[in-house]
């Protein structure tokens, strides 16, 4: 295999959803941007995504890392996504020690609860 061509964006959520997808971004509008906290923007539902058809198989499938595909409802959040467990960030910039983000802010953003419109610290909703 000769691979000598760019496969991938340079940006985090278009990047993740073409390898979890295996179609380019561009497909579901995801191309231009990152997904960002506090958004109603996500990985479509209807786009099927590596675990669930390991699922299908009967493995199972764990995450680690950062998932950055969008967590505004529980159900575009990777345990809803096909993936058994998930240990990571929902989010991005944001150190896995000490919970820093990189412009040196204490932050949770990401972990099982997010920062909602009105700046209170909340449960992904239901």
């Amino acid at each position: 295999i000769i691979l000598n061509n760019y496969y991938v964006t340079p940006l985090c959520s278009p990047s993740r959803a073409t390898l979890l997808t295996g179609r380019y971004a561009i497909r579901y509008g995801l191309q231009h941007h990152v997904i960002m906290a506090g958004t109603r923007s996500a990985l479509p539902l209807s786009e099927k995504i590596i675990p669930q058809y390991l699922n299908e198989m009967g493995y199972t499938s764990h995450a680690v890392g950062k998932w950055h595909l969008g967590f505004f409802h529980k159900d575009y959040t990777p345990t809803y996504r096909g993936f058994e467990s998930f240990l990571g960030y929902y989010n991005a910039k944001n150190d896995y020690f000490d919970h820093h983000n990189q412009e040196g802010e204490k932050t949770w953003d990401g972990l099982d609860w997010h920062w909602d419109h009105n700046g209170n610290l909340t449960d992904v909703p239901e």
